[in-house]
């Protein structure tokens, strides 16, 4: 193999990993985070999988309680204007799938949180600026890249969430993978979420039994438009 050879292996290799980084503006961390929708739905042009899809509209009998549209949440301040929940494709086209084995079970899903702007991450880390619960806006998070998603699971005839080990955004030892909860019903419905989502493709948190996301989040760009 000759040195020019090698020389434009490493430029496609790059060009084809920084493509969707390119021209969008750094911040103050260095980071290229896309703030403009036309540049976004530029993005979606030459690539559909960035695109971002309302799950409601997209997966049957979704539910939802987005707690950061309201003040019940742990900054106990409204950080969103709407509680629409988006996800790129290939994170919903997965979910889509999980739903559907789950409802054979009985089952459903509640969604806590999807896509998040880049600024809110910013302002959850001022106020909780401890990275094992909250993105560091220095690295940005899964959410803000729209592949990691927030939830738990809901009886379908009752409607009503199933039991876990906490509620969401519980920043305490039960939240953590490795808690082992004293009832069964608990244990037997973290397990089924855990199980059903990893089937999928999505990865776990160590310390949220309720956060997953794509492991290859790195090729969708971090974000900060409201939609």
């Amino acid at each position: 193999m000759t040195l020019k050879t090698v020389i434009t292996i490493v430029f496609t290799i790059g060009f084809t990993t920084n493509v969707h980084a390119q021209n969008i503006p750094l911040n103050k961390y260095g980071l290229a985070v896309l703030q403009d929708k036309k540049q976004y739905e530029q993005l979606v042009k030459k690539d559909p999988t960035q695109q971002l899809v309302n799950l409601e509209q997209y997966i049957p009998g979704i539910k939802k309680d987005v707690r950061y549209a309201t003040t019940n949440n742990f900054t106990h301040q409204k950080l969103y204007s709407s509680t629409a929940i988006y996800l790129r494709k290939p994170a919903a086209d997965k979910l889509k799938q999980v739903q559907a084995i789950l409802n054979k079970k009985g089952y459903g899903l509640l969604i806590y949180d999807a896509y998040r702007p880049y600024r809110c991450t910013e302002l959850m880390f001022k106020i909780v600026p401890n990275d094992l619960y909250a993105a560091d806006p220095k690295k940005g998070s899964g959410h803000n890249r729209g592949v990691a998603v927030d939830l738990s699971m809901v009886e379908l005839k009752t409607g009503k969430p199933v039991a876990m080990p906490t509620d969401f955004d519980d920043f305490t030892y039960k939240a953590h993978e490795n808690y082992q909860p004293s009832d069964p019903t608990v244990t037997a419905n973290r397990k089924l979420l855990r199980d059903t989502m990893k089937q999928l493709g999505f990865k776990g948190s160590r310390t949220e039994w309720w956060h997953y996301y794509l492991p290859d989040y790195k090729k969708y760009p971090l974000m900060d438009i409201v939609f």
